[in-house]
C-alpha cells in the first residue's frame, strides 16, 4: 500500500502534506521551493510507496486563473511524464490557503508564527489531502 502525497503548487514555494500508508490521515510533510519540487519528489519516491499524487489547481472563485494557475499546469504535465507510473490528480483549491490561514487561528497558533508563508502552504496541501481522503471514503 503506498501513501498519497497533496501538493499546494505556488510559483515559489509547494507546500506537501502525505498520508499514512493506510491512507487514514493526512500529516503536513514539509515545504520546499518550487524549483526543488521534482528533486524533493523524485528522492522521497525512492524510499517511500506513492500510489497517487494530487495537485491542487489554482483558480479564482469565479473560475478565472490565478497568477499561479500556468505554473502548477506546468508541474502538473512534468508529474505525468516524470512519474508516468503514479495516477497525477487534480483537486481544487480555490480557497486553500485562506482557510490554512484561519485552521491556523483557530488552533491558536501565534501571530509570529502565522506568517510564515511555508507553513501556511504546508498546512493548505493537508487539508486539500484531507479533504480528498474525507470524499473518497463516501
Amino acid at each position: 500500500m503506498g501513501r498519497i502525497i497533496a501538493l499546494d503548487y505556488g510559483n515559489k514555494r509547494t507546500g506537501i502534506a502525505v498520508t499514512d500508508p493506510l491512507k487514514i490521515i493526512a500529516t503536513g510533510l514539509t515545504t520546499v521551493d518550487t524549483q526543488q519540487l521534482f528533486e524533493f519528489l523524485k528522492a522521497y519516491v525512492a524510499k517511500e510507496p506513492v500510489e497517487r499524487i494530487l495537485i491542487g489547481e489554482p483558480y479564482q472563485l469565479d473560475g478565472t486563473p490565478t497568477h499561479s494557475t500556468e505554473g502548477a499546469k506546468h508541474c502538473i504535465r512534468r508529474l505525468k511524464n516524470s512519474f508516468p507510473d503514479i495516477p497525477i490528480e487534480t483537486v481544487d483549491e480555490s480557497h486553500s490557503s485562506k482557510m490554512a490561514s484561519r485552521a491556523m487561528v483557530e488552533m491558536g497558533m501565534k501571530k509570529k508564527d502565522r506568517r510564515k508563508k511555508g507553513l501556511i502552504d504546508e498546512i493548505a496541501a493537508c487539508l486539500l489531502l484531507q479533504e480528498y481522503l474525507e470524499r473518497s471514503e463516501g
